[in-house]
């Protein structure tokens, strides 16, 4: 009797692990044939394999990939973008999601809500791309800007600001940078500008020119001019207050020479009636 139950646990394990290693074997089997199928682009025969495997063997190893296949194959046949979007939201939710797909399938993401948005309208689809603006990958955050910068609603546009900002100070690609330009024209012009304003002024050298009279704390007279246009910045000071420098023995042309030669220098002559101060920023 004692061998009798001993056999028969054997034989369920055996049966057990038998049947295990036949689904290991059946999953695995339908995921190849899906993935040629989907090299052929016959979307919908892939998608039946897919969601085979999905509902027979959630616990299976493929399983993330499986899903994010399905919502690859959802994508790519017309009127399933609600289905893709909300399948690659669920692949987004795995734990054990491929780092290369995570970023393929938030691309996706961006790229299917900008779809139905334009089909459907509505700010529901645009809220997943705004999302994207705060992603910790800078890829994701200039595709979500990008795409984002597009939209006729220029509120939600607005929001791609920063990112396209951010593209500016800190990237050195051309391309990227030539379309971050492209969108701030369109979405916030004078951002642009002030922008390009504040780039010139901080590659260009500024002679700084001040006088002050005495007793005054504010200037009576500011100029200031790119360090290239020195003498035309040198042209621009009054007459009256050259006058007053060469009483004082100052030449023009020598202060000139003096800021070029001592970088971060300030030079400041006091005159009887006036402070002159001239520095390079």
């Amino acid at each position: 009797m004692r061998k009798t139950a001993v056999c028969f646990v054997v034989c369920c394990l055996l049966t057990g692990a038998l049947h295990a290693g036949f689904s290991g074997r059946q999953d695995e089997t339908l995921f190849r044939e899906a993935k040629i199928l989907l090299f052929d682009k016959k979307w919908d025969r892939a998608q039946e394999k897919l969601e085979k495997i999905i509902e027979d063997y959630p616990e299976s190893r493929i399983y993330s990939e499986a899903v994010f296949y399905l919502a690859r194959c959802l994508e790519e046949q017309e009127g399933r973008e609600v289905q893709a979007l909300r399948m690659y939201e669920k692949y987004m939710c795995l734990d054990d999601r491929s780092r290369s797909l995570e970023e393929e399938s938030e691309v996706a993401i961006i790229e299917l809500s900008y779809r139905l948005y334009e089909q459907k309208g509505g700010r529901s689809y645009l809220r997943e791309i705004e999302n994207k603006l705060r992603s910790k990958n800078k890829v994701i955050r200039y595709w979500a800007a990008f795409k984002i910068s597009k939209s006729e609603d220029t509120e939600a546009a607005r929001k791609a600001v920063p990112v396209l900002m951010n593209i500016l100070e800190e990237e050195s690609d051309d391309e990227l940078r030539d379309r971050a330009k492209i969108y701030l024209l369109r979405i916030a012009p004078r951002a642009f500008r002030e922008y390009e304003e504040e780039k010139y002024e901080r590659n260009t050298k500024m002679l700084k020119f001040r006088v002050y009279k005495k007793g005054k704390r504010e200037p009576d007279f500011s100029l200031n001019i790119p360090w290239a246009l020195a003498d035309l910045a040198l042209a621009a000071i009054p007459e009256d207050i050259k006058r007053e420098l060469r009483s004082e023995g100052y030449d023009l042309d020598k202060i000139a020479a003096e800021l070029t030669r001592v970088k971060g220098s300030i030079i400041e002559i006091k005159g009887d009636k006036s402070l002159f101060r001239f520095w390079i920023d």
